[in-house]
């Protein structure tokens, strides 16, 4: 199912439309400012488990998931006082920061280490989605097939994916940039992979 929603100005009975189907444990394909995504409620443990199996994931290897702002980051991650500073100085934007989990963090989503990784979006969908679900949600690029994933354009997604997600957002077409990967679990910040965010901020 595609439901069209304005990328810039998205409309707020749509939106509700779309966390109701989280709530119920959907998994859906949105917009994001990286790229079309896959995702659910983080507290859906089934769709979690769907998105392992569209992903062909290893359960040992957890998916990231976006918050609405700091201070819902602060309800899944312990934030020091450097990583605060830095993430208030660099959110919303395209990186993925990673942080030591807190104990709302379900243990599926993250690593042996505890640690989880976290974004903040700029765009209006999934910051309107993250908003009005007050939950996070789990974020993961699309599979790759034969090589080459329609992650720009919505209908090609629907062609690719239709059949194994409940609804795939059209947020128009999407350029596809990896976020840049941020450590914050130490005292300094480690950049893991440079992509869309400038990382200048964090050498």
């Amino acid at each position: 199912m595609l439901l069209a929603i304005n990328p810039e100005n998205p409309q707020q009975r749509l939106i509700q439309q779309v966390v109701d189907r989280l709530q119920g444990g959907a998994v859906i394909c949105y917009p994001t400012d990286t790229g079309y995504g896959l995702g659910c409620d983080l507290f859906q443990p089934k769709a979690v488990k769907k998105i392992m199996q569209i992903k062909n994931r290893p359960g040992n290897k957890p998916f990231s998931f976006m918050c609405s702002d700091l201070k819902h980051i602060s309800n899944y991650a312990h934030v020091s006082n450097v990583a605060y500073r830095l993430l208030k100085k660099n959110l919303p934007g395209p990186y993925t920061f990673v942080l030591p989990g807190t104990k709302l963090v379900p243990k599926s989503m993250a690593t042996k280490q505890k640690t989880v990784g976290i974004r903040v979006p700029e765009s209006p969908i999934p910051r309107m989605l993250l908003e009005s679900l007050d939950n996070p949600i789990v974020t993961t690029s699309l599979p790759v097939e034969d090589g080459c994933s329609p992650d720009a354009d919505p209908y090609d997604v629907d062609c690719f994916l239709g059949r194994q997600v409940d609804l795939i957002i059209d947020g128009g077409t999407v350029v596809t940039d990896p976020s840049s990967l941020i450590d914050l679990t130490g005292d300094y910040p480690v950049v893991l992979r440079e992509g869309k965010g400038d990382v200048q901020p964090f050498l």
